[in-house]
């Protein structure tokens, strides 16, 4: 982390979790607009070498370094989260019609551990208000969720409403069935429903031009068993990858006093799980389904742990919050030094 960013993040530290991250997502929207705040990002933070492409469900990424889905939920900053050195971008995650979430505070920080806890419920817009605009040669990718409203058995309506919504803004389309906050979202994980849920989307997916790449992010929390029956229903329906991980139920690795707080952890209490689990998929489909790697991406050894357990791509958030918006441009910097 940089001296100037430990400034800033000390003074971001001040505010409400939440109040700090719109704000910060205010200034990097604003910064995309003109030429030069715009020109200045993308000199301080991307990193342009061709040794760095990666090929991953038939798209070309400048680098393999994402920004997760949640950061920038309505796709509102991707023109200035574009300068900061990604090689691909996740929107959302968005769902048929706007929603508020679920009450504030909802985003709470444990600094002692690098951490976070949510409870956001997929606050957004809705699907309708998303305009995507300046990526550039950054890949996007939408991420979307079922309505709190929609009954568990019609989510695949919801699910398959969605893409044919987005897939002409999006180089790929991730779908969530593993946040902790949307009730009994997590059961779309289940052999039986997930295999539904798929093979109505990729019917979806398979009659829209052009063909967008699906891919569905799944929870830590899963048992090797449930992971198999994940990978099972994914290799039926032809899915054409796996998002490892969303955030944990599981409270290892925090102060005991935040383990009673509802929601998610992510950060560097995750890294551990999230990379066994991006190693046994791995194994499991001896490299042939695509992997992003996702959960407690604090340094670059942390990304090139989870390159070098069978991701072809990775993400990250709450590292960001913690080390600054240097990560990106550090891990593609460690890239080309193991090169």
């Amino acid at each position: 982390m940089s001296a100037a960013y430990s400034l800033v993040r000390a003074l971001l530290f001040r505010l409400d979790a939440e109040t700090a991250h719109d704000l910060v997502l205010r200034l990097v929207r604003w910064a995309g607009l003109f030429p030069p705040t715009y020109a200045l990002l993308r000199a301080l933070y991307t990193l342009e070498d061709a040794r760095l492409e990666v090929e991953a469900f038939g798209i070309r990424f400048r680098n393999p370094v994402g920004l997760a889905a949640g950061y920038d939920k309505n796709g509102l900053a991707v023109r200035g989260l574009s300068a900061l050195g990604f090689g691909h971008i996740e929107v959302g995650t968005l769902t048929l019609h706007a929603q508020v979430g679920n009450p504030r505070p909802r985003i709470r920080r444990i600094p002692q551990a690098q951490a976070l806890i949510n409870s956001m419920g997929f606050p957004n817009a809705g699907v309708d208000a998303l305009r995507i605009h300046g990526g550039g040669d950054v890949r996007i990718g939408i991420n979307i969720g079922k309505s709190r409203e929609t009954p568990l058995q019609e989510a695949a309506a919801d699910y398959c409403a969605l893409l044919r919504r987005v897939h002409g803004q999006a180089d790929y389309v991730a779908l969530n069935v593993s946040s902790p906050n949307t009730p009994a979202l997590r059961q779309l994980q289940t052999r039986d429903a997930l295999e539904s849920l798929l093979k109505a989307v990729a019917a979806v997916r398979d009659s829209l031009q052009p063909r967008v790449p699906l891919l569905v992010k799944i929870a830590p929390d899963l048992t090797w068993a449930e992971v198999d029956d994940v990978l099972a229903a994914v290799a039926a329906t032809g899915i054409d990858g796996v998002i490892a991980t969303n955030t944990t139920l599981e409270r290892s690795g925090i102060p005991e006093r935040f383990r009673g707080l509802a929601g998610g952890l992510s950060g560097a209490p995750l890294r551990a799980r999230a990379t066994a689990l991006v190693r046994y998929i791995a194994r499991r489909t001896e490299g042939r389904l695509p992997i992003i790697g996702v959960g407690g991406i604090g340094s670059p050894a942390d990304a090139l742990e989870k390159l070098d357990a069978g991701a072809c791509l990775v993400q990250v958030y709450t590292g960001l919050v913690y080390a600054g918006p240097g990560l990106v441009r550090a891990i593609n910097q460690a890239l080309l030094a193991r090169m």
